[in-house]
């Protein structure tokens, strides 16, 4: 693949003005196109011009396509994605076929990965379908079909298990591509999709197939498919079918906001329902998902909040390969946003408390009469204590991004439904009650986390702020003013005044905008003043975050006094009677210095402008101050130094950059009076400084003077700066020689001091330094030939660099706020204020630029001639006496070649390269044709020479040929010099002017990023949502320079190279060779870059670097060769050439000959990393040459959009000419290299790790469609016995994939079969099933051959959970007699030399050693090695019985031999026998059974604790997957092995167990007759003694449950049906075994009575059993089918509960706890919350034991908050009453326990309660008396007080961040009993404690909420008793 293909971006766009209705979408992009095009200084293609660009990428891409050359095609895309870069409009039908193309090719089977994401890529920037643009597509303009992409991921989702390479990713990239092409799937195919997938749905592939379902299903119709993906999520307990629902649900919300009225019409709309789309039941349940999602910790546990992600790695391992980077909070903010609309009653205030409650009822109706803003309120109120960053944790980060996700969503829809083309009707859309409702919802919260401690906490929460402050901003930003003064007031909290510096950047905006917020703009200038503290070097974070502050609100305003203007006259002669402001009236109301918050007065708009005229006058003490501090800044900085001359470290240059952009902006805003006060400031300080720690910083200053206006800053300091420049040469600065960096010397201060100074003067404006040509030519002449230092020549350099760039490039000018001509109206002064916070609507901003006119030409030409020509001149002669320089000399060649260089950097734009002529293109004419090569897109741009004809064109082009002729002969030159050490500097010199010659055209990449990045930045820290289509003008400036850049980076991309370009490249790699490190690795760094803008540049490397690697080479140089090799992208483009790819791995291999540990390393790594490229498709995408029917029909049809050129057709036939010599000569590459790489690794001198190294080339050579050459396959057999452990595991893995590739091409009858893994054995044959019930029933039959009942296998049964496949795989029995089938004819010779090497008599031998050796890893108990038992498995499949007599034999002795690790290599050997054996005759079949059936009982004697585990992984390999009558007689005996629960031996019992689980796990569905038995055998046995058994039984019972559970449907249209109709279709409901377990719940009271007391309590009945029943309870919780086990844990709930009172089974007690937080963890089918709940309140109110109580009280409150939105109403008034019971209890510890929870609950469901229960609190409070001591009612009456006051304590920690009404009263209450006995002190003392710690933050403001006397009882109740008392 061409190393220069790129990822580039498509731009971003915006509807340009208003929208016509009937407009098209072509035509509405070409206004958009004309609106970019009309900001360009310059002429640029027409429309039609462009598209013939397209025309013409589209017929190469045509070409490439039709003739299979992939890679070629992948360099056309590159140019594709250029055009599409310019952002020109695709005609639909050319935008439609070439969609088809491009999905057609991702399904082109057997191609490499990487090419097919290319692809992917493509597809889905054609299709363009992001959410801030409307879609380039609809369903009605394209459809794909799903099909083709289904048979080729099929392959993926279940790859092979002897193919599977955990690399490969490719499931991942057709499943974009499904999620790019779903929208365009005909609605028609959802019925055949369901019938397709359903039935592979099962508990086993749960995890792969609902994210295929999500990913394929269209958009629309979702009426068809939701309710049973419902169903299916409901009955999974999986966090990965969590994110795609969640994510498929949040798009579906969206999708369909406007029900039936919207895109996908009556038809395909979703209708509205309870809630949105969705059903009431649908919309608690995922509310519920949405609030477990937050993870928050309830009742002290810190864990996720679910056991969803730990039943992920129990469930499908295949499905973990899928994966998408799925944002929850996204998702669930669509659904809850785009589900509001009016759909029910207005939430009224709470009605008339029922006699004998004291909590209000539920309320009716809902919030702004909407459920989903309901239940939204709901799940925020509930987490709002979470937000505080006191309660900081992983959760907060999930919290915040949910909150700014909801408000970026809200803020969309606003605006969306705003808009006329919106279809949601009128009476669905958001209202404004709505719209308040929400910013009042959120506000809290947002608040709260503003001050995280963490970063992007934080920064969610600022986002979500800055959102709420557009929707509502009366309701936000008097709040976060009052926030902000405070925050900057605060001078020791240094975060809480950053935080609030990045907030008021973030709502910037609304403060300066009277539009956005009348209100705001009197505070700007004392924010303003407040944040100069801010600017301080100690902390630079803080100086960051106050440059973000003042840089954002400044690009809103012009800074200047209107105060002083202002006359009591009309602002504008037009304006209206509103608008007329009586100035002396106004300044007549005092007004409130920083009158923020609720409590401040309001103002009309008279009174608002005049205060903020007003505050205007502080503008220039603003503004001098401002710059003061920076300057003092600038002094204290550290010295500048190091190897870039950087001041300071990263964090100080951060500090700089970010200053440098403020003032940038503040200089740009500033009044013409203003600007000329700081500029006399600052000359005042430049004229008397010069700070050597300051000069980079301060020449930053004066350009951003410049920038703003260049006459006056240039006027002002040129001529000081030139004398002072010439006064310092004349005493000797920078006279001092020196060739590197160095410390600055101070004597040359001064000198750089001017220098930067006149380079920030000549930053901008071209035309003004055209005023001061003579002055500049002779101080830069001046320069040139006295600066000698290293300094000062680069300062020099630098200088010419700007002068130079600034003369000659296109840049944007006068970036202000406003437009130029209403900036320079003369009455703008007067007026600005109006204009504060103007947006631009694209076409209404006008940019100026600066282009660069014939004087400025001439002037850059003339640098050229005077300054530049006489410096070259000296260069090339120094070069010629390179071999007798001194230092004089040396000095002169750098200082010279760096002025040059910096001369020639800044002329990137000064002319257009023209055609060059090629010298060497770098093809092989053998299989390339030259017209194919790719062509760069030639776009306009401005370059100031662009006609080759014009005498100064041609000039300039001579000058730079020159400046590269002179480099290549001086780089010639010093090459040849000996000692080149001395000459490091002037080499590294030449490297960095090579750099420029080659790279410094046009433009470089990470311009062009950082612009374009810089454009995106400011677009969205100042767009409010993502359609928004005005912008401040600043941004559109950025927009347009991107734009521009665009244009200008397109001639850098795919140059071409001419003869001295290639010469330079070759000097390049000469310099990368180098021994000198510096050297090396800069000229690396530039060959690298070069090689991705030149075209075939690392073709033309190659030879040099491999030549780098021969014997004898330089140690130094070949590190270098190999460094170059090592780069990604030239290793990536070297390995797919035809040419280079098999150089390439034989170069790496023959570095044997150097010895370097260092070298050895570098080759080790790169070997490594080059088998990443080696896959087996690599070499057929290139080598490729099957038709591909859905690609030729594309091709065609993408053809008839083209006028194709009248040579298209005779270019195509030369194509195809090409295309079968491109393939054999690949293929014979292919063999050459193998035959090479082979014979190396053969060589008996090969040292054992580059054998190691050819063993994996080779391995990654093996291709399925090739057969391989007999050594390599003996080779291989020769080495999977090698003393090293990696050869032989490579080795093995390679025997494994050669022998299976044989098997691929004897069955495979096509290359499609072959590719798409699709061939059949001949065995194989396709079972109907009409009615699976019988088809089950023919399973309990034995097959035998030959005979008219069942005579096939059947070994996997991948479907029959939900409903059946039609027909199902399985294999005719083999009768005796010969093998069934021959292997492929071309193999027979591999097998063959394979047989021999097998058949020599050391090699069984060698292999029972190497792999008896001892593990490295897990000595105690190894591990069965499935590569093992695969190699042996593929040796017996391929070779049958052949190996019998070799190898049993062998394995005898092992199998009983005590050595564990002998042990384990016999259980391999002899289960990879028995799993090849599935094929073999009959005779051979029942021969080796016969010998391990006569082996096993053995086997199992010899079964000991440490062999145990590899025992039970070998009998679950031999079993899984596989016909149970295969393996008859083994599960026979297994059955037949008695089950004892009660013996003497556990490890006796634990084998048969473990036998007998492998046998459930194996028989699956075939085991379901035998269900009831054993799980009536297991549960009478659950009272074992030994923990072990009990583990086994609770697994085994697990497994049955879960293998009972098929709810099968005969069809997939029965399952739909259900799950319309019924409530549980998918039977999670249905408890077969009730009965049992509640006969045995039924005994547990009776067995506690018996327990035995310790320490023989644990063999208690009760105890064996309940911990049995636990362990199993846990066992389903922690799995995918946790739901399954919830109807009996229910039924045994009250008991597990009086189990964890138990103090004296510490292990009961554990697993009882357990299983009730675990409880919490799975999420319950609505009807069961209730239920659940209602046990809890039975066990709490019928238990005698406070223990009890105890216990299920914080369980309870667990369960009931993870399910708080199922939970019924009437439920909750239980708990309600169950909790106020409880406050009474006679326990302390219970009524504590009581109040925790009450203030929970309230906290999160009861807030509408609060004053009736505080009512009857303090009705409780004021009754009770408490008598003396020793009066008998003292203890009912101190019982009776503690209630009440604990209740009390409740409501105020219900709020602990809040001071609501009603607390403050409650103070008098509880501090009249603050000294009342414990624990009544005690409760209302901590309970004051609670509420200091938690209000310290905000007391300043909560404090205003009391009295005085409120505010000495709270000392009262902190202390218990008062100073004053």
């Amino acid at each position: 693949m061409e190393d220069d293909d790129l990822s580039l971006y498509e731009s971003p766009t915006w509807d340009s003005g208003s929208l016509t209705p009937g407009q098209s979408a072509f035509e509405r992009h070409k206004a958009s196109l004309q609106t970019l095009l009309d900001w360009l200084p310059y002429e640029c293609e027409s429309v039609e011009d462009m598209h013939a660009n397209l025309e013409y990428i589209v017929s190469r891409l045509a070409i490439c396509a039709e003739t299979r050359n992939w890679l070629t095609l992948t360099t056309w895309d590159g140019i594709l994605q250029c055009w599409l870069l310019m952002h020109y409009p695709m005609p639909k039908p050319m935008r439609v076929k070439l969609v088809h193309l491009y999905y057609e090719l991702c399904l082109v089977p057997g191609l490499e990965s990487r090419v097919v994401r290319n692809w992917a890529d493509i597809l889905s920037r054609l299709l363009a379908n992001r959410p801030d643009q409307r879609r380039k597509l609809e369903s009605t303009d394209l459809q794909l079909s799903w099909k083709p992409l289904w048979r080729v991921l099929q392959k993926e989702l279940w790859p092979k298990r002897r193919l599977q390479d955990s690399s490969r990713n490719m499931v991942n990239i057709l499943l974009f591509v499904a999620e790019l092409s779903k929208r365009y799937y005909p609605a028609s195919e959802i019925p055949e999709m369901m019938t397709t997938f359903l039935p592979l749905l099962t508990k086993d592939s749960a995890l792969t197939m609902v994210p295929v379902m999500t990913s394929f299903l269209p958009p629309t119709h979702s009426h068809i498919y939701l309710p049973s993906l419902f169903k299916i999520w409901e009955a999974f307990n999986s966090s990965v079918i969590d994110d795609r629902m969640i994510d498929m649900c949040g798009s579906l919300s969206e999708e369909h906001v406007a029900g039936k009225a919207g895109d996908a019409g009556e038809e395909g709309g979703a209708a509205w329902q309870d809630v949105g789309i969705w059903t009431d039941s649908q919309f608690k349940f995922l509310a519920g998902k949405a609030l477990n999602s937050m993870h928050v910790p309830v009742g002290g546990s810190k864990g996720a909040s679910t056991t969803a992600g730990h039943a992920d790695l129990y469930g499908d391992k295949n499905g973990l390969r899928i994966k998408k980077p799925i944002n929850r909070a996204n998702g669930l903010a669509k659904l809850f946003v785009f589900s509001m609309c009016i759909d029910g009653p207005v939430r009224e205030e709470t009605g008339e408390v029922k006699r004998g409650q004291h909590f209000s009822p539920q309320p009716t109706g809902y919030l702004a009469g909407s459920k989903a803003l309901d239940h939204l309120d709901k799940l925020i109120t509930s987490t709002e204590s979470y937000f505080h960053p006191s309660n900081q944790g992983f959760w907060s980060l999930i919290l915040t991004m949910f909150l700014h996700r909801l408000t970026a969503e809200f803020s969309k829809r606003w605006q969306e439904e705003q808009e006329p083309t919106c279809k949601t009707p009128i009476t669905r859309r958001l209202t404004l009650d709505m719209r308040r409702a929400f910013v009042t919802t959120l506000r809290t919260a947002a608040l709260l986390s503003m001050f995280s401690k963490d970063p992007f906490t934080m920064g969610y929460a600022q986002a979500s702020l800055r959102s709420l402050a557009f929707i509502e901003p009366k309701l936000i930003m008097p709040d976060l003013l009052e926030r902000a003064y405070n925050g900057l007031e605060v001078v020791n909290e240094t975060h809480r005044t950053t935080a609030v510096l990045t907030m008021l950047a973030g709502v910037a905006h609304p403060l300066v905008c009277e539009k956005a917020w009348l209100g705001g703009q009197k505070h700007v200038v004392p924010l303003l003043e407040m944040c100069i503290p801010g600017i301080d070097l100690n902390d630079h974070v803080k100086t960051i975050c106050a440059c973000m502050f003042i840089s954002s609100v400044v690009q809103y305003i012009r800074i200047g006094d209107v105060s002083m203007h202002s006359a009591g006259v009309p602002l504008t002669d037009d304006a209206t009677a509103g608008e007329m402001i009586d100035i002396d009236e106004a300044a007549d109301s005092q007004l409130p210095d920083r009158a923020v918050g609720a409590g401040a007065p309001v103002m009309n708009k008279e009174e608002e402008r005049a205060a903020a005229r007003e505050s205007t006058t502080a503008f220039a003490d603003w503004v001098t101050a401002m710059f003061r501090r920076v300057l003092a800044l600038y002094e204290n900085l550290p010295e500048e130094g190091g190897r870039r001359a950087t001041t300071g470290g990263k964090m100080e240059e951060s500090v700089l950059s970010a200053i440098k952009n403020m003032l940038d902006i503040v200089c740009l805003h500033l009044s013409d009076a203003l600007f000329d006060l700081v500029l006399r400031l600052v000359y005042d300080y430049a004229t008397t400084n010069a700070k050597a720690n300051a000069v980079r910083a301060f020449g930053q200053l004066i350009s951003c003077l410049s920038r703003a206006q260049p006459e006056k800053t240039v006027t002002k300091f040129l001529p000081f700066c030139i004398d002072q420049i010439k006064e310092e040469l004349r005493h000797g600065a920078s006279s001092m020689r020196t060739t590197s960096v160095h410390t600055p010397i101070p004597s040359d201060t001064t000198l750089h001091w001017n220098i930067s100074i006149l380079r920030g003067c000549f930053a901008y404006g071209g035309a003004v330094l055209v005023k001061y040509k003579p002055e500049i030519l002779s101080l830069t002449s001046l320069l040139v030939e006295r600066a000698k230092s290293e300094r000062g020549y680069s300062s020099t350099g630098r200088l010419l660099n700007r002068v130079l760039s600034t003369l000659t490039s296109i840049y944007p000018v006068n970036s202000r706020c406003v437009n130029t001509k209403e900036w320079n109206k003369p009455e703008f002064d007067q007026i600005h204020l109006k204009y504060w916070g103007t947006l631009y609507d694209p076409q209404d901003a006008e940019i100026e630029w600066h282009v660069p006119s014939s004087d400025e030409i001439g002037f850059a030409l003339e640098i050229l001639d005077k300054v530049a020509s006489p410096a070259l001149d000296k260069v090339e002669a120094l070069a010629k006496i390179a071999d007798s320089w001194d230092e004089v000399g040396r000095n002169d060649f750098c200082r010279y070649l760096c002025a040059l260089r910096s001369m020639w950097s800044g002329l990137s734009t000064l002319f257009q390269e023209g055609p060059k002529v090629v010298a060497n293109p770098c093809l092989n004419t053998e299989c390339e044709l030259p017209e194919l090569l790719v062509t760069p897109l030639d776009v306009k741009c401005g370059f100031a020479l662009a006609d080759p004809q014009d005498p100064r064109y041609q000039t300039a082009m001579a000058s730079r040929t020159r400046f590269g002729e002179v480099l290549h002969s001086a780089s010639a030159a010093l090459r040849q010099l000996k000692g080149g050490e001395d000459h490091l500097d002037a080499l590294v010199g030449l490297s960095k002017s090579i750099d420029v010659y080659l790279l410094d055209y046009a433009m470089t990449r990470s311009t062009f990023d950082s612009l374009r990045k810089a454009y995106i930045q400011s677009r969205d820290a100042t767009r409010m949502w993502s359609r928004q289509r005005s912008s401040p003008r600043m941004v559109l400036i950025r927009r347009a320079h991107a734009y521009h850049a665009g244009r200008v980076y397109m001639h850098a991309l795919y140059r071409r190279r001419s003869q001295l370009d290639d010469h330079l490249l070759q000097d390049l790699v000469e310099m990368s060779l180098s021994p000198y490190l510096r050297l090396r690795k800069h000229a690396q760094a530039v060959l690298y870059n070069a090689c991705g803008y030149f075209v075939r540049s690392t073709k033309l490397c190659l030879p040099y670097v491999f030549g780098a690697l021969a014997k004898g080479t330089d140690p130094d140089r070949m590190k270098g060769a190999l460094h170059v090799l090592w780069n990604k992208g030239i290793a990536s483009y070297a390995l797919a050439d035809i040419d280079y790819s098999g150089q390439y791995l034989l170069s790496v291999l023959n570095c044997q000959h150097q010895e370097k540990p260092s070298i050895q390393k570098i080759v080790g790594n790169l070997a490594q990393d080059a088998l990443a490229y080696l896959a087996e498709d690599a070499v057929h995408t290139d080598a490729c040459v099957e038709d591909h029917p859905g690609v030729a029909k594309a091709v065609a049809e993408v053809k008839q959009e083209c006028n194709l050129a009248h040579d298209h057709q005779s270019l195509l036939l030369r194509a195809a000419e090409k295309r079968a010599a491109r393939s054999r000569l690949r293929n014979k590459r292919h063999t050459d290299t193998l035959s090479a790489v082979l014979n190396v690794a053969m060589r008996p001198v090969t040292h054992w790790r580059y054998v190691e190294m050819a063993t994996q080339f080779l391995f990654r050579f093996l291709r399925r469609d090739i057969s391989p050459p007999p050594e390599l396959s003996s080779f291989f057999v020769a080495k999977s016995v090698d003393p090293h452990p990696t050869t032989r595991l490579v080795a093995q893995k390679a025997v494994v994939r050669l022998t299976y590739h044989i098997k691929i091409r004897t069955y495979a009858r096509t290359n499609d079969e072959m590719w798409l893994d699709e061939w059949r054995c001949p065995l194989e044959t396709d079972v109907t099933i009409v009615d699976p019930t019988a088809f089950l029933k023919t399973l309990e039959q034995p097959p035998q051959a030959d005979v008219n009942g069942r005579s096939t296998y059947v070994d996997k049964i991948s479907t029959g959970f939900i409903a059946w496949q039609s027909t199902l795989k399985a294999y005719r029995v083999v009768p005796e007699g010969d093998p069934p089938f021959l292997w492929d004819t071309s193999s027979i010779p591999a097998l063959q030399s394979m047989k021999a090497a097998l058949s020599e008599s050391e090699f069984v031998p060698s292999l029972i050693s190497r792999w008896s050796q001892e593990s490295s890893k897990n000595i105690a108990s190894p591990d069965l090695r499935m590569d093992n038992v695969t190699y042996m498995k593929s040796l017996a499949k391929i070779f049958q019985h052949e190996l019998l007599e070799l190898i049993l034999p062998a394995i005898e002795p092992l199998l009983k031999d005590s050595d564990r690790f002998k042990q384990r290599a016999g259980a391999e050997m002899v289960i990879g026998l028995l799993r090849g054996s599935k094929h073999w005759p009959k005779q051979w079949r029942d021969q080796l059974w016969g010998w391990f059936m006569a082996q096993i009982q053995a086997i199992h004697n010899s079964i000991r604790p440490d062999t145990l585990s590899f025992w039970d992984a070998a009998f679950n390999e031999l079993l899984i997957e596989r016909d149970p009558w295969r393996s008859e007689p083994f599960i026979k005996w297994i059955l037949s092995l008695p089950l004892d629960f009660h013996g003497d031996s556990t490890f006796a019992m634990t084998k048969s167990l473990m036998l007998f689980n492998a046998v459930i796990d194996s028989l699956g569905l075939r085991f379901l007759p035998a269900c009831d038995k054993y799980m009536r055998l297991f549960l009478d046995n659950a009272n074992t003694g030994y923990a072990e058994i009990r583990t086994q039984i609770a697994q085994n019972l697990h497994a049955i449950i879960a293998t009972q559970w098929r709810p099968t449907y005969p069809s997939t249209d029965a399952f739909l049906r259900a799950c319309e109709q019924q409530r549980d279709p998918l039977h999670i409901r249905d408890a077969r075994y009730m009965d049992r377990i509640v006969s045995i719940v039924q005994l547990f009271p009776q067995w506690r009575l018996e327990r035995l007391p310790p320490p023989r309590v644990a063999h208690s009945q009760y105890d064996k059993v309940g911990l049995t029943m636990l362990q199993w309870f846990w066992e389903c919780s922690h799995n995918p089918q946790a739901v399954l086990v919830l109807p009996y844990l229910v039924a045994m709930l009250p008991e597990i509960l009086r189990m964890s009172e138990l103090n004296d089974n510490s292990e009961l007690q554990k697993y009882s706890s357990a299983v009730l937080y675990v409880l919490s963890a799975v999420d319950p089918p609505e009807e069961y919350a209730g239920a659940i709940a209602e046990s809890f309140l039975e066990a709490i109110k019928s238990s005698s034991s406070w223990r009890i109580r105890l216990k299920a009280l914080p369980t309870l409150l667990v369960f009931y908050y993870r399910n708080l939105m199922s939970i019924p109403g009437d439920v909750t008034s239980k708990i309600m009453d169950v909790l106020l019971d409880c406050l009474a209890d006679e326990n302390v510890e219970v009524r504590d326990m009581a109040s925790k929870m009450l203030s929970g609950v309230v906290r999160c469901s009861q807030r509408h309660s609060i004053l009736s229960l505080k009512d009857h609190f303090l009705a409780s409070a004021s009754k009770a008396r408490l008598p003396n001591r020793r009066d008998p009612t003292y203890a009912e009456s101190l019982r009776t007080l503690h209630s009440a006051i604990l209740g009390l304590c409740a409501l105020i920690d219900s709020f602990p961040y809040l001071v609501e009404p009603w607390m403050p009263p409650l103070t008098d209450v509880l501090a009249m009993h603050a000294t009342d006995p414990a624990p009544i002190s005690t409760t209302i003392r901590k309970c004051a404690s609670e509420f200091k710690k938690t209000h310290q933050d905000t007391w300043h403001k909560d404090q205003l909420a009391f009295d005085e006397d409120q505010l000495q009882n709270l000392s009262t109740m902190l202390v218990g008793t008062s100073y004053y008392a």
